[in-house]
């Protein structure tokens, strides 16, 4: 009789576990077709996308893995006007994440700086790195001037920013603007409390034609960053995560393996790190404004104090 009992016992244990095995499987089934599912529904979105511009090559880029376990990210807006190679940069951040902090920090570098370019004589500025050299020569006039290794680059086309925050946000994302801005950015914004749709909100982002120039731009830039991240950190921004990946990747190039794509995604999706700071080069005593013959208006930087200014941030 005790054996008998004994057996039901395991057998109805058995079938419970097995019950309890099938419905995680199911579970899981469902999560990657769900993902997968979303992914493709947006990589349909821009598959006839006649505005996509792909690089001619793949852009070289040799930067160097820490040796302190942080990883340094090179991010390069683009206009995509005509070829990527023949494209402006006026959008050049250094992100740097901290895996043991679970954070991020990011450095804004201004386009007017007048800067060493190896490979060049005299001066230049910064962003004529990018149209000289794409994101390699722009690494090597980083680690030039401000003695900062890059590990990849990540070079986003602007109208892929625009689909990214419309897909993320279809009713726009809260901005108080702070003035009317028109001039050279495509839309025409005035001030006060309001939701920007993709367009708007980098016409914003991208607006330097006032009293502050590139500091209010680079002020705006880390803000749009600041606000987008916390959309996508969200579990709004979690859900729409594998269509919005499907839908930019066309937009996107970048040096990282897939591997290393899936681990970043992976981290940000699991441990939502947080923008913990920012700063932007040139620092504020650092700096002088000057004319140059050929680049017209220019920041002449204090080399020193800016290259340790940035290294004692960052590391």
């Amino acid at each position: 009789m005790k054996q008998r009992f004994e057996h039901r016992r395991k057998k109805r244990k058995k079938r419970r576990l097995r019950i309890f095995f099938t419905i995680v499987t199911l579970f899981f089934l469902s999560i990657a077709g769900y993902v997968l599912f979303q992914y493709y529904a947006g990589k349909q979105v821009t598959a006839n996308d006649k505005d996509i511009i792909e690089p001619q090559a793949k852009a070289e880029f040799h930067g160097q893995e820490s040796k302190v376990g942080k990883t340094n990210i090179l991010l390069l807006g683009v206009d995509g006007r005509g070829a990527i190679e023949d494209s402006n940069s006026d959008t050049m951040i250094i992100a740097q994440y901290d895996p043991d902090k679970n954070s991020v920090k990011m450095v804004s570098l201004m386009r007017d700086m007048f800067v060493r370019v190896p490979g060049y004589d005299g001066r230049k500025k910064m962003n004529s790195s990018f149209l000289l050299g794409g994101p390699e020569l722009t690494r090597q006039t980083i680690k030039e001037n401000f003695g900062i290794d890059i590990q990849y680059y990540i070079m986003v086309n602007f109208k892929g920013f625009e689909q990214a925050i419309d897909t993320l946000a279809p009713d726009g994302i809260e901005v108080n603007v702070e003035k009317a801005m028109s001039y050279h950015i495509g839309v025409n914004l005035q001030p006060g409390l309001q939701k920007l749709n993709g367009k708007e909100l980098l016409g914003y982002a991208r607006f330097r034609h006032d009293i502050d120039s590139d500091f209010g731009r680079v002020k705006r830039q880390q803000k749009v960053i600041k606000l987008v991240s916390d959309e996508v950190m969200s579990a709004n921004g979690i859900l729409k995560a594998p269509k919005l990946l499907g839908e930019i990747q066309p937009y996107i190039y970048t040096n990282m393996s897939s591997v290393a794509e899936l681990k970043f995604v992976k981290d940000f999706l699991l441990h939502r790190p947080s923008v913990t700071d920012t700063m932007s080069l040139p620092v504020e005593d650092g700096y002088v404004n000057d004319y140059d013959e050929v680049f017209h208006d220019i920041l002449r930087i204090d080399d020193q104090k800016n290259r340790d200014a940035i290294n004692q941030f960052l590391n």
